[in-house]
């Protein structure tokens, strides 16, 4: 079924302009200047990689590394890394370019001198100047094609407060600068009056995560004091000077902060009568006429139009591809005939309420334009209510045609240097070469009729704006994880809020060990307290005697038959009946982790998603290893089969008190065993609300115990015990090793030998060489090294950078270090929160102490003097054999190691007794390609964060003496659970057997 958007009033007036404006778009170039073209190696790189996907990828690819590379040899090297790829398909003018054997040659230097000139001539196509005289340049000769301008500074990326100041006083420097050249413009009326009214002639557009390094949905009044504070000063300024100030908008994420933020600050008594402020409006977002709606409600009640810059939107990929990875709803729409018509929808809607809000129309699309025109003269709309607005670079005919027409257009012109430009120039090469590119269709000369005609929207997508990012290799087996909260919704916030205040009402409780189906009281007890707040007590644990731990391992012994019996559908359900009863109390559990162990909010959540991730992925594990192997041949059968081991000891961690748990908990419970989980001490609340949520689920008494007691003693206890059969740990090494001694040890009476499962840490590294991505790096490395202050065992204590950025990253992780909050984990605005007791505080700053003696300290911050807290250190000048660059820490605490080359930086990386994660940030192929094979690491990263792995998608665990046993989430870890055993019966009688087939 196939939906037509109406046909309007405005449709004839709509294809008349349009054909006009389309007519006066393709009109005959010269010769010479079509034959100019085809020898520009500027277009040809274009025209290539509109004719080639898998040319336009690695292109593209290329050209995002491009700013980084420091000498032709590096970038002839990456040129042939990139494009030299077997999969890609060369014209032959490229192939001949990249014919040369070594980067160093003459011929390698000529082709990199020839492809960055090229790829320098494209930036400049898009961008206004790499300096505020070019821009100014630029801006001239806009103005004497009677255009008007607002001016963008590049940069994608603020992550310190540093560069968040900077980006400030840029703006106000751009502002000054400005306005005192425009002292000698003279008047262009087309574009500095309007209706007898005089405009601004400068007009600046900025970008408000920029201006706070901080900025999070999640901490909405917090991101709105310091953004307001920044945003007050630019904006009091501009109005002295006479400069205009729009607000873009960004990615999803942001976008009701960003409007609620604004329509908040431009109704205060200050800014209400101003008219010569922007917001901007992306039409490719499925609620953006809501929003339109809603600003439209607010703007009758402000009394002063503003304008709102209408955009069809620049990023469809990275939304598509984060809701996909989040299992979020698709705030994009699918089909790019879904985002035209709702963009015609909003114009007409915009420009029908013209005297509550200008409209600025921004798009490349004639037909866009032309409706908008329609509307605009059908309504005898004033001039200074309505204008229409281009990218440089990107609609130069359409703008002169429209100025021709007598509208006014304004031309957004970025400027800056090309490395903090490389997403904008990206952006730009990505709409240039889609497939449903207006300007890509109108170059390839289709039909008129088909460029103009109103768009036409499928019922179910068929081809979308980038198809190809919708489809890949899996898709349809892959594990459906639980999608973690959205904290960027309102009503997210709000429910967790709600929860922690609902879970303090319930702190102070007592909680005894589950022993064959009932509570049990103890003798001894111990309170688990808040780490951010010792004297608030989260629960009174009872501790488990010895005398306990033999009754549980009698009655776990006694429910095993029964429970090996029970069929694996009925277990498996079992645990998919937990899964939900988790998702149903994720914002209590969220908040139970905040309290308990002081893990920030966001992390809490997504540790509950991890809970229910293993519920339902080892259910559907068992189930598919009930199948077994079958092994036939005539005349016998063969059966692979498994089988649970017996009773199961679980030692959990206090780190991921849920998650962890769980994990090890149910793989132990799916495959048949009978489990005893013993938490650590210090989040053994977290352990008991498991426990409730496991009876609930179903799981029989005596199967499931919670047996929460004193590790040294009943932790020791049970892994001695002859009964038991496995263990399965998550801790440091020194227990885990005494463990794995322990339980190799035959006791009396024992007739098997004990499994032992178990995942000891790690000294995580990250290697950032030199074509990386500096933003992404730095960031990366700032959130897997604080993040739950480092209390994770795939956090990064390591960062190893090669020399020619060495000095470069560290003054940028030291800023972002320094920007971070560090306050209660219940705080919407705190990224680190504090360690997990008395203990680990002290010890984390031995290290720091043993650290001043080793190395230099380059940042520690200031922490709350309530609390088990610790300042994010860094330390630079480190030895790779230093204490801190070999020994587990589990705290803020990071060693950034220089080093030479990418060889070197491999060994350093692999040069401690661990092989847990590790991380690479590159953009150079054939060092990816090493770190992939040398790298030796259970879980390697490249270009992301290295902790946070998701089950099913990341399976998690390592290697050395990191660990020992399978990953968890991953399809082998039920095995370790299991015995296998094979099963052969001789079906042959008398020499009679079936064989299959023959009659």
């Amino acid at each position: 079924m196939v939906v037509q958007v109406a046909n309007s009033i405005y449709e004839t007036q709509t294809t008349e302009i349009a054909k006009h404006l389309l007519d006066a778009t393709r009109q005959k170039r010269s010769f010479f200047a079509q034959m100019r073209d085809q020898m520009r190696w500027d277009d040809k790189l274009l025209a290539w990689a509109m004719s080639n996907p898998g040319l336009r990828v690695q292109l593209f690819r290329f050209i995002d590394a491009l700013p980084a590379l420091g000498s032709k040899t590096e970038v002839a090297r990456h040129l042939q890394e990139y494009l030299g790829d077997e999969s890609v398909e060369l014209p032959a003018a490229l192939k001949n370019l990249l014919n040369f054997a070594n980067p160093d040659s003459m011929p390698g230097q000529l082709a990199a001198s020839t492809v960055s000139t090229a790829v320098e001539t494209l930036a400049n196509k898009y961008i206004a100047g790499a300096t505020i005289k070019q821009a100014i340049k630029t801006i001239e000769r806009l103005r004497k094609d009677k255009m008007a301008f607002t001016l963008d500074l590049l940069g994608e990326a603020v992550i310190t407060e540093a560069e968040a100041q900077s980006y400030l006083e840029r703006y106000l420097d751009l502002m000054e600068q400005l306005t005192q050249e425009a002292k000698n413009w003279s008047t262009v009326s087309e574009i500095d009056e309007a209706d007898g009214e005089e405009l601004s002639r400068v007009q600046v557009s900025v970008k408000l995560t920029a201006f706070y390094s901080q900025f999070d949905p999640l901490d909405p009044e917090g991101s709105k004091k310091r953004v307001c504070d920044r945003i007050r000063i630019l904006l009091r300024r501009a109005k002295e000077l006479g400069a205009a100030v729009h607000f873009d908008m960004e990615q999803y994420v942001y976008k009701d902060m960003t409007l609620g933020i604004l329509k908040e600050l431009l109704i205060e008594e200050e800014f209400r009568d101003r008219t010569d402020l922007g917001i901007t409006l992306q039409a490719y977002l499925q609620d953006s006429k809501r929003d339109l709606n809603d600003i439209i409600t607010w703007a009758k009640q402000r009394g002063n139009p503003l304008t709102v810059r209408l955009v069809k939107g620049a990023y469809w990929d990275q939304e598509t591809i984060k809701s996909l990875q989040n299992h979020w709803q698709q705030p994009v729409y699918n089909q790019k005939s879904a985002t035209d018509a709702n963009f015609e929808e909003m114009t007409q809607l915009l420009l029908e309420n013209h005297q509550y809000l200008y409209a600025a129309i921004g798009s490349h699309n004639v037909r866009s334009q032309a409706k908008a025109i329609a509307i605009a003269e059908q309504l005898n709309i004033p001039r200074r209510n309505f204008e229409m607005q281009v990218l440089y670079g990107m609609g130069d005919q359409l703008a002169k045609a429209l100025v021709q027409r007598g509208h006014r257009v304004r031309v957004y012109a970025p400027y800056g240097e090309l490395l903090p430009g490389m997403a904008y120039l990206i952006r730009r090469l990505l709409e240039n070469t889609a497939n449903s590119s207006f300007l890509r269709q109108s170059l390839e000369e289709r039909p008129v009729e088909e460029l103009i005609a109103p768009p036409v929207i499928a019922e179910e997508p068929v081809e979308t704006l980038h198809a190809t990012s919708l489809q890949f290799p899996g898709a349809s087996l892959q594990f459906p994880n639980a999608p973690d909260t959205d904290y960027a919704q309102a009503e997210a916030r709000e429910k967790a809020q709600t929860a922690l205040e609902t879970v303090r009402q319930q702190l102070g409780k007592t909680y005894y060990p589950l022993i064959n189906g009932d509570y049990q009281p103890t003798t001894e007890t111990v309170d688990s307290v808040n780490p951010a707040n010792p004297s608030e007590i989260i629960g009174k644990v009872g501790l488990l005697s010895i005398e306990q731990a033999e009754t549980a391992l009698n009655a776990a012994k006694a429910a095993f038959p029964g429970w090996r019996r029970t069929p694996v559908k009925q277990r498996a359900d079992i645990l998919r009946q937990a899964a939900k009863l988790m998702e149903g109390r994720r914002e209590e559990l969220s908040a139970w982790i905040c309290l308990e162990v002081g893990k920030a909010l966001r992390e809490a959540d997504a540790e509950v998603s991890e809970a229910i991730d293993f519920c339902r992925y080892y259910g559907d594990e068992m189930e598919r290893l009930n199948q077994g192997y079958i092994y036939d041949v005539a005349g016998e059968t063969n059966r692979y089969v498994y089988q649970p081991r017996g009773i199961a000891v679980v030692i959990s961690p206090w780190n991921f008190p849920l998650a962890i748990a769980t994990g090890m908990t149910v793989a132990a419970l799916v495959t048949g065993n009978c489990t005893l989980l013993k938490p650590a001490e210090t989040s053994s609340v977290i352990a008991a609300k498991l426990a409730e949520i496991l009876v609930e689920a179903g799981i029989p008494q005596g199967v499931f115990q919670y047996v929460p007691g004193k590790g040294s003693q009943v932790g020791a206890y049970m892994v001695k015990h002859p009964d038991t059969h496995l263990i399965a740990f998550t801790g440091s090494q020194e227990v885990g090793c005494r463990i794995y001694a322990d339980a190799a040890i035959v006791q009396p009476g024992q007739t098997h030998l004990k499994r032992v499962i178990a995942e000891m840490g790690g000294k995580n590294a990250i290697i950032v060489d030199e074509s990386a991505d500096l933003d992404q790096a730095v960031a990366g490395v700032v959130k897997s090294a604080f993040g739950y202050s480092g209390q994770k065992c795939s956090a990064c204590s390591r960062v190893i950078v090669l020399d020619p950025i060495h000095d470069t990253v560290v003054e940028r992780l030291i800023e972002a270090t320094r920007s971070l909050n560090i306050g209660a984990a219940e705080l919407a605005s705190t990224q680190v929160g504090p360690v997990i007791d008395a203990t680990a505080r002290n010890r984390i700053q031995d290290y720091i102490e043993k650290g001043r003696q080793e190395a230099e300290i380059a940042v520690e911050c200031e922490v709350p003097e309530t609390g088990y807290f610790v300042s994010p250190t860094i330390f630079t000048n480190v030895s790779p054999d230093a204490k801190i660059a070999q020994e587990e820490i589990f705290g803020p605490v990071v060693a950034v190691i220089r080093v030479k080359d990418f060889q070197d930086a491999l060994a350093v990386a692999n040069g401690t007794k661990y092989a847990l994660t590790g991380g690479l940030y590159s953009r150079t192929p054939s060092h990816i390609d090493q770190a992939s094979t040398e790298f030796e690491v259970g879980n390697l990263y490249i270009n992301r964060t290295i902790t946070g792995a998701i089950v099913s998608r990341q399976p998690f665990g390592g290697f050395k003496l990191s660990g020992v046993g399978s990953k968890a989430g991953g399809p082998d870890y039920l095995l370790q659970f299991l015995e296998p055993r094979t099963i052969t019966e001789n079906i042959q009688r008398q020499g009679f057997a079936p064989i299959e087939g023959v009659d």
